[in-house]
């Protein structure tokens, strides 16, 4: 009876100070319906730089309102020294679930001291962090978390003293356990999503590694490795399921994992770039950073935390600032598959920039910058992956490339041989050598000759028929040309041969054939064409050319017409190619009796 009248004296005396807290501190009311409820906008915070605070001292602090807000509801500082305290209330409005559960959204906080004080002024300490096996946790998650009893009238007040050597990022949410077991499996299925691709991406890249014996591929999977590594640890997965009892590891594996991460980075970089051979600068740059990684490999286990994780983060920023340089220098010297390098480098570029970022405090902490690097790593494998393809494609091709030219040059070398012990070859090679003076095109004009009009008239024709298309042939001759050459000299003559040329080229258009026939003949196949087509052709060639003036010396003037015969066969209809041409070569000599400079339309082949 004595311990209860003093425990009511008690609780009484505490009642004014109590009183005033509510009416001071800011509380969360946790109502009815809701299932999640971020702290940050009732979280106040305190620094203990020497970390020798004690709890009491800190809840008479946060009691006389000596706390601060936290900056725009973000509890991210960065890295830093000592103790950081933390104080919110809460109070169970009249939601129906008074079981909730404290949920530190970071999981490289090394030691976490929860402070709960009830109503009746009683106070009950908790303990989690990786400096504490896993199996002490409330739940088992990779997040620090605390199951708390919320009794409706019964207010809560929240103290957490935290102290860590990585970042200090101290995001408060508070579940009901239904809330929690949603944010669980869903975190849990994302994870699994972008773990499935990494280890999917892994084993094909080995698989590919074995089969083709391409170092790319296998140092590539190293890069998936340490990169999918790097991000178990920091988020938590690896302390869960790796090793929970070893708080050692715990923290050791994070610098590690992070050299091991950007070795393999550089590793791959270098390989697919090619730097040895294409950027030789490049390539001692990344050697350097690559034996900076590997001391560092080999150091962070006897280095302190909180060292080796600044310097490995730190070192984020040159590393990919590296790689990305020499890539573009590769890039810019003509190597293809560094632009698709450069694109997945970009996504990854900015996930990781982003999580640094967050790890000094200098952004906040939401969604997309705390999954930041996961995002932006998985799309820079799956890009890389492409890219890898892409390379080994370019390769090949160079390969058969190379092979190819290696062919020719030993078959022109045997066959240089051959044609000095063989004069029936050497004949040959001296017959090759003649073919090979013929040129397709006329010389003078730059169409093409007769040569070629012979082998081409054939086939189109026949073409055309099979197909039912009409066929017309044009001959054209420049009037009076012999005069032209005798008044004015054969340069002037050939001069006016390349601008009829030119002006037929253009009037036929680009799917007619033109070609020389014979001194001042020219001739032009129009498959396709229809007889009033082919007119209208013919008559725009004449008059183009009659329309020109050619300057001579001494401010004289040359006019120049020619004449024009054509021929047309009907839709398909078959008919010998020196018929055609007899029609055509008839209507010319009629445009020629008939006063010339005019086109006269053979019979036609319907």
């Amino acid at each position: 009876m004595a311990h209860l009248l003093l425990r009511l004296l008690l609780l009484c005396s505490l009642l004014p100070g109590w009183l005033a807290v509510a009416c001071a501190a800011p509380i969360l009311d946790l109502t009815a319906g809701q299932t999640r409820a971020p702290l940050a906008a009732v979280t106040t915070f305190a620094v203990d730089a020497r970390g020798e605070a004690t709890a009491s001292a800190m809840f008479a602090d946060a009691d006389a309102g000596r706390f601060q807000p936290v900056p725009a509801d973000n509890a991210t500082f960065g890295f830093v020294d000592g103790a950081y305290w933390f104080h919110a209330r809460v109070a169970n409005a009249n939601h129906a679930d008074s079981r909730w559960l404290l949920v530190l959204e970071y999981a490289l906080l090394d030691q976490v001291d929860l402070y709960v004080r009830r109503a009746d002024g009683a106070i009950a300490q908790f303990q989690s962090g990786d400096q504490h096996p896993f199996s002490q946790r409330s739940v088992s998650y990779r997040h620090p978390n605390f199951w708390l009893q919320i009794t409706p009238g019964q207010p809560l007040d929240l103290l957490l003293r935290v102290q860590t050597k990585s970042s200090m990022q101290v995001p408060l949410t508070l579940y009901t356990p239904t809330a929690f077991i949603e944010l669980a499996r869903d975190a849990q299925l994302g994870m699994g999503i972008y773990y499935g691709i990494l280890l999917a991406l892994l084993f094909y890249n080995l698989i590919l590694f074995v089969s083709l014996r391409d170092r790319s591929h296998f140092l590539y999977s190293l890069h998936v490795l340490g990169f999918g590594l790097v991000l178990f640890c920091l988020n938590g997965f690896a302390f869960e399921y790796f090793w929970p009892n070893s708080t050692w590891l715990a923290n050791a594996a994070v610098p590690m994992s992070m050299s091991f991460a950007m070795l393999a980075m550089h590793l791959f970089a270098r390989d697919f770039l090619e730097l040895p051979r294409r950027s030789p600068l490049g390539n001692r740059v990344l050697l350097v950073l690559m034996a900076f990684h590997f001391a560092m490999l080999l150091a962070s286990p006897f280095l302190d935390y909180r060292t080796a994780v600044l310097i490995g983060t730190a070192m984020v920023f040159p590393g990919v600032g590296a790689v990305i340089g020499v890539a573009i220098a590769v890039a810019r010297r003509g190597f293809r598959p560094a632009l698709l390098f450069l694109f997945a480098w970009g996504m990854l570029l900015a996930g990781t920039l982003v999580y640094a970022m967050v790890s000094f405090g200098m952004v906040s902490k939401t969604f997309a910058t705390e999954y930041g690097m996961q995002i932006g790593s998985a799309a820079e494998m799956i890009f890389l992956s492409f890219a890898l393809a892409y390379r080994w494609a370019a390769l090949r091709d160079d390969n058969e490339r190379i092979a190819r030219e290696a062919n020719e040059q030993l078959e022109q070398r045997v066959e240089e041989r051959t044609q000095e012990l063989s004069s029936a070859l050497q004949q040959l090679g001296e017959a090759h050598a003649r073919l090979r003076e013929h040129s397709a095109r006329d010389g003078l004009t730059g169409v093409f000759n007769r040569r070629y009009f012979e082998q081409a008239f054939a086939p189109l024709l026949a073409q055309c028929a099979a197909d039912a298309k009409p066929f017309s042939l044009l001959i054209t001759d420049l009037d009076h040309f012999k005069r032209v050459n005798d008044e004015h000299g054969h340069l002037t003559g050939d001069d006016c041969l390349r601008c009829i040329a030119a002006t037929l080229q253009h009037c036929a258009g680009d799917s007619a054939v033109v070609a020389r026939f014979g001194g001042e003949e020219f001739v032009v196949l129009m498959p396709g064409a229809e007889e009033l087509s082919a007119r209208r052709t013919a008559e725009a060639i004449r008059q183009r050319i009659a329309a020109q003036v050619f300057a001579l010396e001494g401010d004289r003037q040359l006019h120049l017409t020619v004449s024009i015969g054509a021929a047309t066969v009907g839709s398909g209809v078959v008919v010998e190619p020196d018929t055609l041409l007899r029609r055509a070569d008839d209507a010319l000599y009629e445009a020629k009796r008939s006063g010339r400079n005019r086109v006269v339309q053979g019979s036609a082949a319907a």
